[in-house]
């Protein structure tokens, strides 16, 4: 008996690699909300393909491939509201996108222009209140427990709002998630922390990352339920996910899960995944491709097509192209730009460094 099935865990999974249906998806999961995901989907493979050929041109700054991981990003997405908060790492790009997020902001962003909504800090996250997205910290697992925290003063204010939290499977390995969903299990709070397993941490395994057979399983010491569900499938993402949002918005307490996909790309563009993994690895999840299957079931049903799809893609590349030229023409940030959005009130030594470099 395996880890998953000592827990009841199970796994959740609605196509099988070749997009046909064996499971039972969200009653709330339409056509029309399956189109529009599959549009996000293959927005965000586009976008990948394209900040992958500008960045070497050094337009833009290091960036973290999410080719294979499209289904888990734009499925757990979808299964928040307008409302609920998002936590995401310098991989979830796609979640900026299906949030609404323009490609201006997020190519102004990139750049780390004078029209950098940041001004330059945290230079591969993006987070924005406007959208409820939270920035994140550079340190994996770090926003976990400040997710716990907002979750708690929310629900000391009364509020229905949901906390988000993405996290890799290397972030399981940290002191800030044990001590998050120990103290969300117990106090109960509105919090999903939904883990891609996408097999690698940089370029440790995910054999070296915990001695458990799943992450899911690990929810059973903390008194919270798990589940482990296909990442590369966006019907059972969404169904699994749905699930726990409205468990925590329900005040019925925070849900692990669990998402197993694959990173196809490097880490981020200063990694070389040659190095530690074998091409037939790869060639093996590219078979299990999430775009691939949604676009399977889709067709068979009448709901998309070839041209249907390359006629996005062509809009969606000049939407991009056209983005991206203005943030290579908007001017640079200042320098005095370091000084700002750090203290309420500068401190008087910062001000006369700042009085000394202007």
């Amino acid at each position: 008996m395996s880890s998953d099935e000592e827990a009841g865990l199970g796994f959740v999974q609605i196509l099988n690699h070749e997009g046909v249906v064996v499971g039972e998806p969200d009653p709330t999961l339409t056509n029309d909300l399956l189109v529009r995901m599959m549009q996000d989907m293959v927005k965000a493979r586009v976008f990948d393909e394209w900040m992958l050929k500008i960045h070497p041109l050094g337009m833009a700054s290091r960036y973290a491939p999410c080719e294979g991981q499209e289904a888990s990003m734009i499925g757990s997405v979808y299964s928040t509201s307008s409302n609920d908060w998002l936590f995401p790492t310098y991989r979830e790009y796609p979640v900026a996108l299906a949030r609404g997020v323009p490609l201006t902001e997020i190519m102004h962003r990139m750049f780390a222009n004078s029209k950098d909504p940041l001004k330059g800090h945290e230079i591969t996250l993006f987070g924005d209140r406007r959208y409820r997205i939270v920035i994140g910290a550079g340190g994996v697992s770090l926003m976990a427990p400040v997710a716990v925290g907002m979750a708690m003063a929310s629900v000391m204010k009364s509020e229905r709002d949901v906390f988000f939290v993405y996290l890799g499977d290397g972030a399981t390995s940290k002191g800030d998630f044990h001590e998050a969903i120990n103290w969300a299990g117990v106090f109960k709070t509105p919090v999903v922390f939904f883990v891609q397993n996408n097999q690698w941490a940089i370029s440790v395994p995910f054999s070296r990352q915990t001695a458990s057979q799943t992450i899911a399983v690990k929810a059973k010491a903390y008194g919270i339920p798990g589940v482990r569900v296909d990442g590369n499938d966006v019907m059972a993402v969404y169904t699994a996910c749905r699930k726990a949002v409205d468990r925590a918005r329900n005040r019925q307490g925070p849900t692990l899960v669990e998402a197993v996909t694959y990173r196809m790309g490097p880490h981020t563009t200063a990694d070389d995944p040659t190095r530690y993994r074998s091409e037939e690895e790869v060639a093996e999840w590219r078979r299990r491709d999430p775009v691939k299957r949604i676009r399977n079931y889709l067709s068979r049903n009448g709901l998309w097509s070839e041209n249907l799809e390359k006629q996005l893609t062509e809009d969606f590349k000049k939407t991009l192209r056209q983005a991206t030229e203005e943030a290579e023409k908007t001017p640079p940030l200042k320098p005095t730009s370091i000084f700002e959005d750090v203290y309420s009130s500068l401190p008087w030594h910062l001000a006369e460094e700042m009085d000394e470099l202007s």
